[in-house]
């Protein structure tokens, strides 16, 4: 008999603790990161572990809290079902396992309630995720627009990557530009950032694309760093593992000589990618970019 997955050893363990009453209902059950240390596994095998027991409604995930133990006794009536507790359920669900993970069946059930209930609030996933998208939009405010614009072009580029960076997720629920998501927060965004550049010279169309300009900027690293944390919990190693387990391939390809230019500018081990660093970097030479464009125009 082939052994048991590991995800299904830990959940076991956990459901004990449960059942041995060290665990009692409404205590925090260990987090993904507290599992990947207490048994040594990547964060997937962590996540696999909680959804099995929230599947088995042994536990919940409680906004603003964690993955709780659930109450036997509570009755899925016992709390009110209203839009604002599914958002900010699903909301809580997707900061801990991503959009893909996100259902309406495992909303119900970290409620302790049907999918059917959650349907007269709620039509479905593409309006949950909507409304997840202006919640999280909504949490920090932008404040006064500042009377320069590019003050107010990297205050708001900064509030954006912001979001992003509270809720990885986002990179992929705003990710279209032709069929950008319809939520009020996230339009006040929009203006804000049109009202900084609004006593510039430049013409509508140019406002516009300097705004999406920036957007793209902010959404492309944003997806890379979702990229990046999804391939660090897939793996269980670090960035530097990775790279120390790899860099002899790389060195047997740069050692034909074929890549001179990429061979001097990293030689030496001087180089670390740093996406925080390369974010300040972008930000910087793309705000100069407009500068520019606005120098153009007034001339």
């Amino acid at each position: 008999m082939p052994p048991e997955p590991p995800y299904l050893t830990i959940a076991a363990e956990i459901r004990r603790r449960v059942h041995a009453g060290e665990l009692a209902p409404g205590d925090r059950v260990p987090s993904t990161r507290a599992i990947t240390r207490e048994w040594g596994v990547a964060m997937a095998t962590a996540t696999k572990a909680l959804a099995a027991l929230r599947q088995e409604g042994l536990v919940r995930v409680e906004p603003g809290v964690g993955t709780v133990v659930v109450n036997p006794g509570r009755g899925a009536g016992t709390t009110p079902l209203t839009q604002s507790r599914i958002v900010r359920a699903a909301l809580a669900l997707a900061d801990a396992e991503g959009l893909n993970a996100l259902t309406m069946r495992r909303v119900a059930t970290t409620l302790n309630t049907s999918t059917m209930a959650l349907y007269r609030h709620v039509p479905g996933k593409a309006e949950l995720v909507r409304l997840i998208s202006d919640a999280a939009c909504g949490e920090v405010p932008l404040g006064p627009v500042p009377a320069d614009w590019r003050t107010g072009l990297e205050r708001g580029a900064r509030w954006l990557r912001g979001v992003y960076t509270r809720h990885r997720w986002m990179a992929h629920a705003m990710a279209s530009f032709t069929r950008p998501v319809a939520t009020p927060n996230a339009m006040r965004y929009t203006e804000w950032i049109l009202r900084s550049l609004r006593g510039t010279p430049l013409s509508s169309t140019d406002k516009l694309h300097a705004h999406l300009l920036i957007f793209a900027y902010i959404q492309g690293l944003s997806m890379a760093n979702d990229l990046e944390e999804q391939a660090r919990q897939d793996t269980g190693i670090s960035d530097g593992e990775w790279m120390e387990q790899n860099e002899p391939r790389f060195d047997a390809i740069q050692a034909a000589g074929q890549y001179p230019e990429l061979a001097a500018v990293t030689s030496g081990g001087g180089f670390g990618l740093d996406l925080e660093a390369l974010f300040e970097f972008g930000l910087r030479r793309t705000l100069d970019g407009i500068a520019a464009m606005i120098d153009e125009t007034s001339g």
